[in-house]
């Protein structure tokens, strides 16, 4: 029996995810979830489940950042995420982070179970467009330019950005001037705004 974890902002959709999978007789649903921060608390303290299938743009922690978590954590859970947003910064970014599975939800059903099967075996399942997608990335920004971009468009000063990140303030300055002339943006919220659509941050 699989044990699927879904993580899912939206809960008809979280819903009814779980429903279908219950139909299945080899999958077993162990937890919904509305977020990336309640399903990081729930891997924290029970038995790793064999996939985690999550959305990626949720409020709290994003897809990514439960991504970014697990990367980092010891746990033995594959990560499948399903997605209506097809940025290629975002499968860069999963990718690299180990994910192995990357469809879209207007997928139908059996290819979902299909690409959960596959994962459970080991193999990299990507939906072909966003595949493509992701060959045609070519995201400019350093990842200390695109982690001070970030903070600034959570609205954070620079002082406050250099605090998070041990940095002085000039070299957040430069950082962030090197991502607006890199972006060809206006102002630090302007980039951010054109890195965020593009799915860099």
């Amino acid at each position: 029996m699989i044990s699927v974890v879904v993580v899912e902002d939206q809960s008809l959709v979280r819903d009814a995810i779980a429903t279908l999978l219950s139909l299945e007789d080899d999958f077993t649903v162990v937890a919904t979830l509305k977020n990336g921060k309640d399903a990081w608390q729930w891997l924290e303290t029970h038995p790793s489940p064999d996939i985690v299938l999550s959305d990626i743009e949720m409020p709290e922690m994003s897809g990514l950042g439960l991504a970014e978590k697990l990367h980092h954590s010891n746990l033995s859970c594959t990560l499948l995420f399903m997605t209506t947003f097809a940025k290629p910064g975002y499968i860069t970014q999963a990718l690299a982070l180990g994910v192995k599975g990357f469809i879209l939800k207007e997928a139908d059903s059996h290819y979902l179970i299909d690409a959960m099967h596959r994962v459970c075996k080991g193999e990299r399942v990507i939906d072909p467009e966003l595949a493509l997608m992701a060959l045609d990335d070519n995201n400019p920004l350093s990842e200390k330019e695109r982690k001070a971009l970030k903070l600034a468009g959570d609205g954070l000063k620079t002082q406050d950005i250099a605090r998070q990140l041990f940095l002085s303030d000039g070299t957040v300055r430069n950082y962030l001037s090197e991502a607006i002339s890199k972006l060809n943006a206006t102002n630090r919220i302007d980039a951010a705004r054109i890195a965020q659509r593009k799915g860099w941050l």
